[in-house]
């Protein structure tokens, strides 16, 4: 009897405590997740407010882009925080755990050491600590903002607000403005020039036209030029003005305003110096003193060509990719609304290597037009098969491919008969025809299709409304074993 007492008032102690322990750690994740939640509040009226606002001094924009990233970074934390109950794993672990603790010991080890949800508490501390921190050591950017003009906007939607804006690239586009209109000293013959170089589809013609478009710019110069090179030919390069692309011309004239013009080159391919020699001189023939060259490129090596700092851009942050993805994918519905699609959106989000805007827009458009948590869930199975696939042949993630001029082949989600070969994707300018099959219709078999054809992956709303078009070839499983060899020779990646 005594020894059954006392494993009954052991078995109620563990209980107990148990019971109180769970109970205040879970008061104090919803504390702290109220207090992060206010954080991010906070802190998206500060970035908000200075959307649009004329800034110019330098590190005040590093100190606006930080707390950018930060809020960014709070969002993240809040929805895997809320996400964590719908791991599968985490869910068994947590399900084994609590049927295993029999004792006061194991109670509290499981608590106190191997729990997820610690890790998760810490998370939620630290990243309320920063963004708090951070939020409090702007108060004089709080001060400048509110003696600058504001800008009248009308209440927005955040989900229409970034479908129809520049996302991510404040900080880069104040740069470049503050670049084009600083004077340079009269005595100055050469003309300025700012390198931005980034991989491919990034943003860097996005960056460029925003910033053409912008007032300041425009009453700045008299003409502004879009010159795209693919190869360098003398007879371009002798009629260099002709062969460049109007895009704005100031017809306002001023006695003082020299006709000053900003001159954007585009590189398809790489330049030696040699070439930009030849380049830079036509560009200076037609271009009067007080103008400015911008050009872009993909390779580094244009960098040594400017007269100021290069603009290096690179891909999205994991956190504010998610940011975007997310709010793009739910629209006006409510993530938390819908918990274990957000888990999904979020598993899908952490499978994208290259964090680009098309892709978060091209997978986006895939699964709001699918509302459906089964289809999700297979776009997700889709994902990890085929990148496990690709990394297990060639030891590398298929979003490096597309840098390397190579094929990518899919496998069908609808079927497993079919294969998808996608080749290197261009981008059309708004007035083009553009096919009217849709890459996510093909991946999903909503269409059939055969052969070779060409598919719309993404229509641009923002300037310069580029098309992204994808050139495509559907394979059948018969004589797969030898196409397969045929491809592997000419380079194509399987999935």
């Amino acid at each position: 009897m005594e020894i059954f007492l006392s494993a009954v008032l052991g078995d109620l102690t563990s209980r107990s405590i148990n019971f109180i322990i769970n109970k205040f750690s879970k008061l104090t994740a919803h504390t702290m997740e109220e207090n992060l939640q206010g954080a991010v509040i906070r802190a998206q009226v500060i970035v908000d407010e200075a959307m649009g606002r004329p800034i110019t001094n330098q590190a005040m924009l590093l100190q606006l882009n930080m707390l950018r990233e930060a809020m960014y970074r709070g969002h993240y934390v809040l929805d895997t925080f809320r996400c964590q109950p719908y791991n599968e794993e985490d869910a068994k672990d947590q399900s084994v755990s609590r049927y295993s603790s029999l004792s006061i010991v194991n109670c509290t080890k499981y608590l106190c050491c191997t729990s997820r949800g610690a890790r998760s508490l810490k998370e939620l501390q630290e990243t309320l600590t920063n963004l708090s921190s951070m939020i409090l050591d702007v108060n004089e950017l709080i001060l400048f903002l509110t003696s600058c003009p504001h800008l009248y906007r009308e209440p927005y939607s955040m989900h229409l607000q970034l479908a129809n804006c520049m996302f991510g690239r404040q900080m880069e586009a104040h740069l470049v403005i503050n670049f084009l209109l600083h004077v340079q000293p009269h005595s100055a013959e050469e003309l300025e020039i700012l390198p931005i170089v980034g991989p491919s589809y990034v943003g860097k013609s996005t960056l460029v036209t925003h910033v053409c478009k912008d007032e300041r710019v425009r009453a700045h110069f008299s003409e502004i030029l879009f010159f795209h090179i693919q190869g360098f030919k003398d007879d371009e390069l002798a009629t260099f003005r002709d062969e460049c692309e109007l895009k704005h011309q100031n017809r306002v004239f001023e006695s003082n305003f020299e006709g000053r013009l900003l001159v954007v080159i585009e590189l398809i391919g790489d330049l030696n110096e040699e070439a930009w020699n030849m380049l830079y001189s036509a560009s200076k023939r037609c271009a009067p003193r007080g103008s400015k060259i911008i050009v872009t490129s993909r390779f580094d090596n244009i960098v040594k060509f400017g007269t100021t700092q290069a603009l290096t851009l690179k891909y999205l942050s994991h956190e504010a990719y998610w940011y975007f993805f997310k709010t793009l994918t739910f629209g006006s519905m409510d993530p938390q609304m819908h918990p274990r699609l957000t888990h999904l959106a979020m598993e899908i989000a952490k499978m994208v290597r290259r964090r680009c805007h098309l892709g978060a827009n091209i997978i986006a458009n895939l699964l709001k037009d699918n509302f459906d948590i089964q289809l999700w869930f297979e776009f997700l199975a889709f994902l990890r098969r085929s990148y496990h696939k690709l990394l297990s042949r060639f030891g590398e993630h298929p979003s490096d491919l597309p840098n390397q001029k190579r094929p990518i082949l899919f496998w069908r989600m609808a079927t497993s008969s079919e294969d998808i070969v996608v080749y290197n994707g261009c981008q059309h300018p708004s007035e083009g025809e553009v096919p009217k099959i849709k890459f996510q219709d093909v991946l999903c078999g909503s269409v059939k299709t055969h052969g070779k054809f060409e598919v719309l992956a993404w229509r641009s709303r923002i300037p310069p409304y580029y098309s992204y078009i994808y050139s495509c070839e559907m394979e059948g499983l018969k004589g797969r074993p030898m196409k397969r060899k045929r491809s592997m020779k000419n380079g194509v990646a399987h999935f």
